[in-house]
């Protein structure tokens, strides 16, 4: 089966994973979100929610350093590389104190890199996870407004290396979930509502939305950041829809589509 074939063309809202998913399902679709709770779009929710301007980097490639000085811009760096010259990175609770204003490169192999595949598409962008997940999906319901699907992406992570195969995620399934969950099936136009697929990740939300911080802690890139002290950055970004943020991407950086 082709990927242009692969189902969900009748469907409002859809679901799928990673790069290839988003080519399934993205190229005809009215509004994108693309959805990497630990850790990218958790990180660009609370960046934005600062008053931030965020330009999404995939770190699979050189140069973000040159990147971020072309535009004016402060590098994130990995967590492990802040100091205090370099006080940003991915982690969501290093970016809490960003002064408002903030020109922002955030490299990111996952989360990133989609944003950068989806936006050849030429159609809105959000950034999704747990904590704005119903204010993305009120967002991106508003742009849609019944023309076209809902396409919500989960970047998933990779096994072994950054370049390794793609290793499905719980916490994006559940950070998706979270979104489709907020989408209100009687705005849809299109009839049957949501994917099979989407309908699952909706499941798999429901069934966990009132022990997050349990199963998010417990998913192996949860344990793996509580192994490394930062379990601060795991409860963030389990919290729920704690946010009213809707991070749009617009010229290259990701805004607050409620500022116009």
């Amino acid at each position: 089966m082709s990927l242009t074939s692969a189902g969900q063309t009748e469907d409002a809202y859809r679901f799928d994973w990673g790069s290839e998913g988003l080519h399934a399902i993205g190229q005809d679709a009215a509004v994108i979100i693309i959805v990497d709770v630990l850790s990218f779009t958790s990180a660009v929710d609370v960046a934005v929610g600062r008053g931030a301007f965020v330009y999404p980097y995939p770190s699979g490639d050189d140069g973000a350093a040159e990147f971020a000085a072309s535009l004016g811009a402060e590098l994130a760096v990995h967590r492990t590389a802040v100091t205090e010259t370099s006080r940003w990175s991915l982690s969501p609770q290093t970016l809490s104190g960003l002064p408002r204003g903030t020109r922002l490169v955030i490299p990111s192999i996952n989360g990133a890199t989609l944003v950068h595949k989806a936006a050849a598409f030429g159609v809105p962008i959000l950034a999704g996870c747990l904590r704005n997940a119903t204010a993305v999906a009120n967002r991106a319901a508003s742009l849609a407004d019944g023309r076209g699907s809902i396409a919500v992406i989960a970047a998933g992570e990779r096994w072994y290396t950054n370049t390794g195969p793609l290793r499905p995620s719980a916490e994006d399934l559940l950070g998706a979930g979270a979104v489709l969950h907020a989408l209100d099936p009687s705005a849809a136009v299109r009839q049957p509502c949501c994917s099979p697929e989407a309908a699952a990740a909706r499941a798999a939300f429901a069934s966990a939305r009132y022990r997050l911080v349990e199963h998010i802690t417990r998913t192996a890139s949860g344990r793996e950041l509580l192994a490394l002290g930062w379990a601060d950055d795991v409860g963030m970004s389990a919290a729920h829809d704690v946010s009213q943020v809707a991070p749009i991407l617009r010229d290259g950086a990701f805004v607050d589509s409620a500022l116009g």
